[in-house]
């Protein structure tokens, strides 16, 4: 199973933001910050979902264990609804994502949990000026 930390931040409501990946896959790490443009918190936080499941569909990665801060996300994708718009069309693209794995698993993790996830979001936001996925 490949263990996935997200995260994502926004400088403001809406701000520049960003995306933390970070990937465990057997004993080794993939990290990842990428800007999003100007979104806001709420939004970086889904677009992170999405931005890890298409990196471990992209890398033929079936059976992925997602972890997050974001009890928003993790509630709307466990229910399967999210309220309001634009949300509801992130947890959509995240839904469809999903069903191109054979097993998918989210879960709540502290924030002290999640530091390599936010230093990656926020360093991703410091890339918005300069654009583009960093992978390390």
């Amino acid at each position: 199973m490949i263990e996935v930390y997200i995260d994502g931040a926004s400088a403001g409501d809406p701000g520049d933001s960003g995306a933390g990946v970070f990937i465990k896959v057997n004993g080794k790490v993939e990290r990842y910050a990428i800007p999003l443009g100007q979104k806001n918190n709420h939004e970086a936080e889904y677009l992170a979902l999405i931005k890890s499941l298409e990196i471990c569909i992209k890398n033929g990665f079936k059976i992925i264990s997602v972890r997050s801060d974001s009890k928003a996300v993790v509630q709307a994708v466990e229910k399967e609804f999210a309220k309001k718009e634009p949300y509801r069309s992130l947890l959509e693209e995240a839904l469809k994502l999903t069903k191109q794995l054979d097993l998918f698993f989210i879960k709540w993790v502290p924030s002290s949990e999640n530091k390599t996830a936010d230093e990656l979001a926020r360093k991703a936001i410091r890339l918005n000026k300069k654009e583009g996925l960093q992978h390390e």
